[in-house]
């Protein structure tokens, strides 16, 4: 996944999300107008916020774009005739279900407090480290809470079979063992569905 930035007015974000797709190139300009839309990679999007939006008194708006799900194209162009820096334009309408995340700026042009910013380092290796160890955490921590559950279930199990032992009879540990391991499935379904709902393991 590649990921470039755009700076968008909090007003023109909220109307292509109206229509599924933004087509502002930069402040003041529309697609039509400019031809493609204007953006930046991690450690371009502050200076173009300093340059062009430092005066900016609406609620402003960094979109983060996956260039993966995009079905235009984004072209690598100097920002003007002989300049040395270049920077990605989009060549078409940018659809908002690219836009994977939508992060508030503050009026000194960092992320708000509320949404973590990206990194601005331009090789995406720190990034790419980030999502991995968030994806590994999340996918061990998923991993070991099942586990738990499952062996909730047999112990519970394990309980029946040993109290049908105890109360006696030919059919005891096998009741018992039934009886214990749909008890056992059925508090570990309720705890799956109350940590499923609290959204974390």
């Amino acid at each position: 996944m590649a990921t470039i930035f755009h700076l968008a007015l909090a007003s023109d974000w909220a109307a292509a999300q109206q229509t599924g797709e933004y087509a502002v190139s930069t402040r003041g300009r529309t697609l039509a107008e400019e031809g493609f839309i204007h953006a930046s990679r991690g450690d371009q999007w502050p200076g173009v916020r300093a340059a062009f939006y430092a005066d900016v008194d609406e609620p402003l708006l960094l979109l983060r774009i996956d260039t993966d799900l995009l079905d235009v194209p984004v072209v690598d162009e100097p920002a003007a005739p002989g300049a040395a820096e270049t920077f990605p334009h989009i060549y078409g309408p940018l659809p908002t279900t690219a836009v994977v995340r939508v992060l508030p700026l503050s009026p000194a042009g960092r992320p708000a407090a509320a949404a973590t910013a990206p990194s601005p380092a331009p090789s995406t290796s720190t990034s790419t480290s980030t999502s991995t160890s968030t994806f590994a955490a999340v996918y061990f921590r998923e991993m070991f809470a099942n586990a738990g559950l499952i062996l909730l279930v047999l112990a519970v199990g394990f309980a029946g079979i040993l109290l049908g032992v105890a109360l006696g009879g030919e059919a005891g540990p096998g009741i018992g063992g039934i009886t214990g391991t749909a008890l056992g499935l059925a508090l570990a379904t309720l705890l799956y569905r109350r940590r499923a709902k609290r959204g974390s393991p």
